[in-house]
């Protein structure tokens, strides 16, 4: 469903970046975890079009992306929905108009074809009868769950995540980790998820790739990553359980 190959991606003299090669299955949840600053969000950018690679090959259902006008571009999107870290809805519309912003761009739906889509996305992430508040009356984690349902409106094949967790504390995430496999089982999806959390990757992967400077540096299943061999990625699991021992107080155990 989605390929990268042998993509470089560099700002001024500032490599982002270098030589990635990259396969995603159909339905599958492929997660991407590393450092910040890694080159993790700049991927999903790149397979979505909002960022044209340096050098290499974007490969999204069977076509090649890279070098594609905005209008062929918006083609390849309408089957494309994204989940922005920081949710990136529109504040002056509300929870209802949000979700609903897709599907009167990309489809000729009525008004009343469009609410009951509305009704039933809302309905999928718990959030039914939300439909005439604003975001600004929302927690973080119902702002997470509106996007979601603004992604998966249009009914797409391919679901980009973009740190769906940062920010929440760990009952909403693990909501938002079900949201993503459920997401997955209902509406088969492919699913591409940026996080640093290695919980919410574990509990939601098929399959897990370490990028570190610019560079995929493993790529397996959970187990695999569990236990790989390389320092670096032993390095970054060790340090999210330590993290997670001294939040709950277990520094000392």
């Amino acid at each position: 469903m989605i390929k990268l190959v042998n993509v470089s991606m560099g700002f001024g003299n500032k490599a982002i970046l270098k030589n990635i090669d990259l396969e995603v299955a159909q339905g599958e949840v492929l997660v991407i975890i590393g450092p910040s600053g890694s080159g993790k969000s700049t991927i999903l950018r790149l397979m979505i079009g909002l960022l044209r690679p340096t050098a290499g090959e974007i490969w999204i259902g069977g076509r090649e992306i890279s070098h594609l006008g905005e209008d062929d571009l918006n083609v390849i999107r309408r089957d494309m929905g994204m989940v922005f870290q920081y949710s990136a809805l529109f504040d002056s519309m509300t929870v209802g108009e949000n979700v609903a912003f897709g599907l009167r761009q990309h489809t000729k739906m009525s008004d009343e074809e469009i609410a009951q889509a509305v009704r039933r996305n809302l309905r999928m992430v718990d959030l039914e009868g939300q439909e005439q508040n604003m975001p600004s009356e929302l927690s973080g984690g119902m702002k997470k769950r509106v996007s979601l349902a603004r992604a998966i409106a249009v009914k797409p094949q391919i679901v980009l995540y973009d740190e769906p967790t940062a920010g929440l504390d760990p009952i909403m995430s693990n909501t938002i980790d079900r949201l993503i496999s459920t997401t997955r089982r209902l509406l088969k999806v492919t699913s591409v998820v940026v996080t640093h959390h290695m919980q919410s990757a574990f509990n939601i992967a098929d399959r897990i790739a370490m990028i570190h400077e610019g560079q995929i540096i493993e790529i397996g299943t959970v187990e695999d990553i569990e236990n790989s061999a390389n320092p670096i990625v032993q390095q970054f699991i060790h340090g999210w359980a330590k993290r997670k021992q001294f939040t709950h107080g277990r520094a000392d155990v």
